[in-house]
């Protein structure tokens, strides 16, 4: 099944209003290439402006709470972020699952809120380096699959992001073999879950998806897109990406 490609950066807790101005080139190449998705998220204070500046383009937020509203400070909801301009957010990103601790079951609520509050949603999973060291890797990001999968997933608000903890930021990649399987394998559970569905839903590769890596990256088997941290910071690093699922969308 032909799916539509979708770059998505991520920027983390990076970025202010002057930071924006890299969106304009981003918002451009979007519209460029119609033929590709392009999202990028970024932190909950930037959600406005951004889209007050690119409205054309998808602007999403970083992590939403999985209730709607309530006694928990510092947090933000669907609702809230979706006022703002959001339409999608991450749920399940490594570095909150190692940082912040948060369970399958945590990911599971935060993507149902996504949907209930009719934003997407793309959720993460992956393993450490030390679970792929002793095999264990498609079998922990297949159980984090069945444990954070909300109820009514489907393709058309929510997609999965493979993002192997141990190449988040790093540099290093797996290979692209190594990648074909895992996305192969998270496809196959899919499928034991929502039957024919999991052939629409979209799989994002993240972890050091680079200008330079992003070709090969695009081209593995079952790898529908990206995931971008690092290099969705500036509109120079980030529109080499977009190109290259561009050149791979148009030939497949």
């Amino acid at each position: 099944m032909a799916r539509r490609k979708l770059i998505a950066g991520n920027w983390k807790m990076n970025g202010d209003l002057a930071a924006l101005t890299e969106l304009d080139g981003i918002a451009a190449a979007a519209a460029a290439n119609p033929d590709v998705d392009v999202a990028v998220a970024v932190p909950a204070t930037l959600i406005a402006p951004a889209h007050a500046r690119v409205p054309g383009l998808s602007i999403g937020a970083e992590d939403i709470h999985a209730a709607d509203k309530g006694a928990h400070t510092g947090c933000v909801s669907a609702a809230m972020v979706k006022e703002a301009g959001a339409s999608f957010t991450l749920v399940g990103h490594s570095e909150r699952r190692a940082d912040q601790h948060e369970t399958d079951a945590d990911v599971k609520g935060k993507a149902a809120a996504a949907r209930r509050n009719g934003i997407a949603a793309i959720l993460c999973v992956g393993e450490t380096l030390g679970e792929r060291d002793v095999g264990d890797a498609e079998a922990v990001v297949t159980a984090q699959i069945a444990g954070s999968l909300p109820d009514g997933a489907a393709a058309d608000w929510l997609s999965i992001a493979y993002e192997p903890v141990w190449a988040i930021g790093t540099g290093r990649t797996p290979t692209v073999a190594d990648i074909a399987a895992m996305h192969g394998a998270i496809r196959t559970k899919l499928r034991s879950i929502i039957g024919a569905e999991a052939d629409a839903m979209r799989l994002l590769y993240g972890g050091s998806v680079t200008p330079d890596n992003a070709q090969e990256l695009l081209g593995a088997s079952d790898v529908d897109g990206a995931l971008v941290g690092g290099a969705s910071l500036t509109a120079a690093k980030f529109l080499p990406i977009i190109a290259a699922a561009a050149k791979i969308q148009s030939t497949g």
